[in-house]
């Protein structure tokens, strides 16, 4: 069994969510006052290693481990450490906000976690503080550094930029990158859940009008960089350090999309930005140990996989779960 969609599109790479819960509250992910899911409803370990698993057998090759903030997780590393003895796997990988990563840092390289994303959206201490509601910005910048420390051979950083919030902040992450030896990606905010502290038309920032503002600066080039996500990249002369863009609403790239999500909940969610959706955790929990089972639900999932995302519907925000709840 191979994984294929309705439109020819092999899919190779998984992301997994292992938990809504997060140390800050980002402006544009997460409300101030959340709701959390309760343990039962979550994927335990032992279940998520087990879709992981399923889904390397079905020719994925690639799994992201996301959240709400992973490594917030009780017991994470020992995901880590079996997820990462799957032979087939060509690369696991991480995305957090880098509070936790200090402490972890070792761990993940032991356990064959080569390459991780960041979320960090300014260098600014204050205005990190305002845009996570609760973090601290040294955390992350020591954590950057004990992943490198620790032989992490590649760090991204993700950004988030908001017109009136951090687009100082651009050219500034771009100079940390550079002066770093990092990756970066600036990532056009996603419609997901209702925001109340801006208004995402107001904010909206495309890739090219940053695309525009970094060269003002510093020579771009496009680049044929590629690792398999949605990011595309752009290089500086001199720099071995990757400047990327995620357009989902300017520069579309669903045609060429190669990859499914699953919830901290067990949902399989086929597109960032439809809400059709097969509960995995059901099919674990009816039928355990089953793996051909499993697969085979996954398998048929794909004939659902919509063509393209639909965030907005008449200027309103079609999706009303929050990116902690997506997986990020």
């Amino acid at each position: 069994m191979k994984l294929t969609d309705a439109f020819g599109r092999d899919i190779t790479y998984l992301r997994l969510s292992v938990t809504d819960r997060c140390d800050y509250r980002c402006v544009y992910c997460m409300a101030e006052d959340m709701v959390f899911l309760p343990r039962a409803q979550v994927l335990t370990l032992e279940e998520s290693i087990e879709i992981c698993e399923a889904f390397a057998e079905l020719g994925v090759n690639k799994i992201r481990i996301t959240g709400g903030e992973p490594l917030v997780r009780r017991g994470i590393t020992t995901l880590f450490e079996q997820v990462g003895q799957i032979d087939s796997l060509n690369e696991l990988t991480l995305t957090t906000n880098g509070s936790q990563l200090s402490k972890y840092a070792q761990e993940l390289a032991q356990s064959g976690v080569k390459r991780i994303n960041v979320s960090l959206d300014t260098l600014d201490p204050e205005q990190f503080t305002d845009l996570t509601r609760f973090g601290k910005l040294q955390d992350v910048l020591e954590g950057i550094e004990a992943a490198r420390d620790a032989g992490i051979e590649r760090v991204k950083l993700n950004a988030v930029i908001l017109r009136n919030r951090n687009l100082d902040q651009v050219l500034p992450l771009v100079e940390y990158a550079l002066a770093h030896e990092l990756d970066i990606s600036f990532i056009e905010e996603m419609p997901l859940g209702q925001v109340t502290e801006h208004g995402r038309q107001s904010e909206f920032c495309s890739s090219s009008e940053l695309r525009e503002l970094i060269g003002q600066q510093y020579n771009l080039s496009p680049s044929d960089h590629e690792t398999g996500g949605p990011s595309r990249y752009w290089s500086i002369a001199g720099s071995g350090s990757k400047i990327g863009f995620i357009s989902p609403h300017s520069e579309n790239f669903c045609s060429s999309c190669n990859r499914v999500r699953v919830t901290a909940e067990g949902k399989l969610l086929l597109c960032l930005g439809n809400e059709n959706a097969v509960d995995l955790k059901a099919v674990i929990r009816r039928y355990p140990g089953e793996r051909e089972k499993l697969k085979q639900v996954i398998v048929d999932a794909m004939t659902v996989k919509p063509e393209k995302h639909h965030f907005y519907e008449d200027d309103a925000p079609q999706i009303i779960r929050f990116m902690n709840a997506t997986g990020g």
